[in-house]
């Protein structure tokens, strides 16, 4: 196969074109072309009069050798092979390895181990998510919180109620298997080869779904609402899981991808003396505009022929914080994330068409070490939860929000200007000052007003402010080997976002599968 880049489309011009297009840039005729895909495409709209698509293909033709040796096209190469190989070898593992956890990480541990022949046993402490998805929307009709089962637990892990974007700079030819899995699992085909892939909340049900029976195909077991309440450990080996705080299972083998948002865990692998470090993370709020404001800033009179627009913004302030957007959802929503009571933590969240009123971002600022009140392990989380729980208070329940203007000028309204909230069940305007501390109110500020010059409508005044983003990441890393072990505790596997190893829903699944793949040599 020959991979062929830099072959550019206009707005107006279909698809279908392509092969003509191969054909012209290898000085060849069409019918020598055998067949070819579609390996990249993205958006180039950096100059709005010149908004165009830009591909990759993979191409098979009859004489490719020939061809390669005479061609003087830029961007022609041979194309890489990106198939995934398992391990070599089999695995001699005493005990059914045990996975806590079914977010991505979970899940593709789980999903390669039983491609292996290793039948793992993976433990959920949410509902399936059938039951999740009802749970969930009663909570934000006004019901009441099911800790265990919410935006954060359950069936997919956080993801699963998000954009559902599966943007990656990582060259791990494991992406790629990923990507193909979700596919076989009911994505649509075009995150295979999109710049900026994402599947929607509303399918992302659907694909975890498969992912799960496939598991169970291949002899996996899962089991839902069925929370890790302890870990026996002895001479430094795991020897068992607790599953709520009776059943036990013995193994020698634990992945451990909890998500971060698993604070009980962190709070029984400090107690047990694992080996746990601070980390930098953010916190910050979500800020919503109208969608269309977006587009027209993005793509100008092109806006009505192009699929919703997204940004990406990062400033540095005079005090050296980063302030970053993160996580946006084009045509979303703001939704009630929480998994505590009497706290509050918000998320986004975008169906596949991406067809709402509102585009919604993370407004994120930097925490550092040195911005925590104590050198424990778990001060981060304790911040997290503080600002939470101010959040929850300041609102009397109810999502705190705030308009740009007031945030940046130091007033308070209580009415909409051109934007409403799409934050269910309840919310309420509030004063941000209130909930975060001084260093993120200074930042935000500052990086609101340069975002403005980045990107016209930015700091809108009438543009809303929701507090509080406080799970992008995790403020603790399980400290593990470069057998993908904990340092502290043999057979121990943490992996993901929670282990402070991964950063979206690829990343997680790719160490999901480097971990799996570390106890399939374990086994050997």
């Amino acid at each position: 196969m020959i991979r062929i880049g830099e072959i550019k489309l206009k707005l107006t011009q279909d698809e279908s074109i392509l092969k003509q297009k191969i054909a012209k840039k290898l000085h060849i005729h069409e019918h020598d072309i055998l067949e070819y895909s579609i390996y990249k495409r993205a958006l180039d709209a950096r100059k709005k009069e010149d908004i165009h698509y830009v591909y990759t293909v993979d191409v098979k033709l009859k004489n490719e050798k020939k061809v390669l040796e005479h061609t003087r096209a830029k961007n022609v190469t041979i194309a890489p092979d990106m198939t995934y190989y398992f391990p070599c070898g089999k695995s001699l593992l005493k005990t059914r390895p045990v996975i806590i956890g079914f977010g991505p990480a979970g899940m593709f541990s789980g999903l390669l181990l039983a491609e292996m022949g290793l039948c793992p046993i993976i433990l959920e402490r949410g509902e399936d998510i059938d039951k999740r998805t009802q749970t969930v929307q009663k909570f934000w009709q006004g019901g009441e919180l099911n800790t265990e089962s919410n935006v954060q637990f359950g069936e997919g892990g956080a993801g699963t109620f998000s954009d559902g974007k599966l943007t990656t700079r990582s060259k791990d030819i494991r992406s790629r298997k990923v990507l193909q899995e979700f596919v076989e699992a009911g994505a649509p085909k075009e995150i295979l080869y999109d710049n900026k892939p994402h599947i929607g909340t509303d399918k992302l049900k659907t694909v975890v779904k498969n992912i799960r029976k496939k598991i169970l195909s291949l002899g996996g077991e899962i089991h839902f609402e069925s929370k890790v309440t302890d870990l026996k450990i002895a001479e430094n080996n795991i020897k068992a899981v607790i599953v709520n705080d009776g059943e036990r299972i013995n193994t020698e083998t634990v992945i451990l991808a909890t998500g971060h948002s698993a604070r009980d865990i962190f709070e029984l692998l400090h107690k047990k003396g694992i080996a746990m470090e601070q980390k930098p993370f953010a916190m910050g709020v979500r800020i919503e505009h109208k969608q269309n404001s977006i587009n027209i800033v993005q793509y100008g009179e092109n806006a009505v022929k192009l699929p919703p627009a997204d940004y990406k913004l990062t400033y540095t302030t005079k005090k050296g914080r980063g302030v970053y957007t993160f996580c946006m959802c084009p045509g979303g929503y703001v939704v009630n994330a929480s998994s505590e009571k009497g706290r509050i933590a918000i998320n986004g969240m975008s169906e596949y068409k991406r067809d709402g009123e509102n585009a919604n971002s993370a407004l994120l600022v930097q925490v550092f070490p040195e911005d925590l009140k104590s050198e424990s392990v778990l001060a981060g989380i304790a911040l997290q939860r503080e600002l939470e729980q101010k959040a929850y208070r300041v609102g009397n329940g109810a999502v705190p929000i705030q308009l740009v203007g007031d945030f940046l000028n130091a007033t308070n309204t209580n009415t909409w200007g051109d934007i409403t909230s799409t934050c269910l069940p309840r919310t309420a305007f509030c004063d941000m000052n209130d909930i975060l501390p001084h260093f993120m109110t200074e930042a935000l500020r500052e990086a609101l007003t340069e975002f403005g010059k980045k990107l016209k409508g930015f700091d809108n005044p009438y543009a809303i402010l929701t507090a509080i983003e406080s799970r992008s990441s995790s403020p603790v890393r399980i400290v593990r080997n470069q057998q993908k072990e904990s340092i502290t505790v043999s057979g121990l596997y943490p992996t993901g976002e929670g282990a402070g190893y991964a950063g979206g829903i690829i990343s997680a699944a790719i160490d999901g599968i480097i971990v799996a793949e570390q106890v399939f040599q374990r086994g050997r």
